[in-house]
């Protein structure tokens, strides 16, 4: 074979493989486009952070709108979603500030940003991330916005980790974007390590306290916090994903059943006793779950036979009643008005 036959070749050749993937791709497109019967019907439409009696969360059913963030009544979360043009990996919102968790591919690796949304969903202030989205959590005031992501795309799932937590001033804008640089106590006593992970951040109506997990020496615990003195101390252990009642006299967590694994059951801690109450939910919950309301709490569990979605289940926060589906195909929910 000639050389110049021998180029021709590998000319059609490449155009045959590129034309193979462009079919694949407009395959893969068109099938993310197609509803699944069975599941949520959502419509675009117009979806604000400020609308009372309203309950939020982002949108996993098959379609052209997977992602992106709906609004439901809150007294009928299975009815007919309205879907807004706003698509995040993780989501939560108070007081008509959003905070919006985005990944899209970009030139080299994923494109991570925090997007910081006013009530009608308009980008006020934007972020770039340092690795994958993980938890989101804005205060009740609206003033403060706090992410998590896992560094080089670590998971919980690894024996090693690496997590970063950051805090943004919405108003100001004035970025902590690492919590390990906050003094620790621990058990009393200035703390440093090197093996230091913070992740989970939830607030108190103060606009200064918070609470969130620490991870060092093979232990988790659950710490409180001050935004203003730039510290942190530990109040119990064995506590992840913190959640912060609306009386704020409880924090909802999840708890590691058995040591090594990725087991854990939510439970309730009552802050002025530090006595815990195991929940209703027997199954292994590994999110931060969100009080509905102060005796209720929603967290995201895989929906049965889906890899890739799942549905939002409720529980009484007292350790009574049984868990049930919230609204299916869904995650991140947060309460609107």
């Amino acid at each position: 074979m000639t050389r110049s036959r021998r180029l021709l070749v590998l000319a059609l050749a490449v155009l045959l493989l590129g034309g193979v993937a462009g079919v694949l791709v407009v395959r893969a497109a068109a099938r993310s486009e197609q509803t699944r019967a069975g599941d949520p019907t959502a419509a675009a439409g117009k979806v604000t952070l400020d609308r009372r009696g309203g309950l939020a969360f982002l949108n996993g059913a098959q379609g052209p709108h997977r992602g992106a963030l709906v609004s439901v009544p809150d007294r009928s979360p299975q009815d007919a979603r309205t879907a807004s043009g706003l698509t995040c990996l993780r989501f939560h919102a108070a007081a008509g500030t959003g905070v919006c968790l985005s990944s899209s591919p970009g030139a080299l690796a994923q494109d991570n940003r925090a997007l910081i949304v006013d009530s009608e969903l308009r980008t006020q202030r934007e972020f770039p991330l340092a690795g994958t989205p993980s938890r989101a959590r804005v205060s009740p005031s609206g003033r403060f916005a706090a992410w998590t992501v896992f560094v080089s795309g670590e998971s919980y799932g690894s024996a090693f980790f690496s997590t970063r937590t950051s805090i943004v001033d919405t108003r100001t804008g004035a970025l902590e974007p690492d919590l390990e640089k906050f003094a620790i106590e621990r058990d009393g006593r200035p703390y440093s390590a090197s093996d230091i992970n913070f992740w989970g951040v939830t607030f108190s109506k103060d606009d200064d306290t918070f609470y969130a997990t620490l991870n060092t020496d093979n232990q988790t615990y659950l710490v409180k916090g001050s935004i203003a003195r730039r510290s942190v101390t530990t109040l119990a252990s064995n506590v992840e994903c913190p959640s912060l009642s609306p009386d704020e006299t409880r924090v909802a967590y999840k708890k590691r059943v058995q040591r090594g694994a990725s087991l854990w059951r939510e439970h309730v801690l009552d802050l002025r006793t530090l006595r815990e109450q195991p929940l209703a939910e027997k199954r292994s919950v590994d999110d931060q779950a969100l009080w509905l309301d102060d005796r209720t709490l929603a967290y995201a569990l895989p929906a049965e036979g889906s890899v890739d979605t799942t549905d939002l289940w409720t529980v009484p926060a007292d350790g009574t009643g049984a868990p049930r589906v919230l609204a299916p195909a869904a995650s991140s929910p947060t309460r609107l008005g």
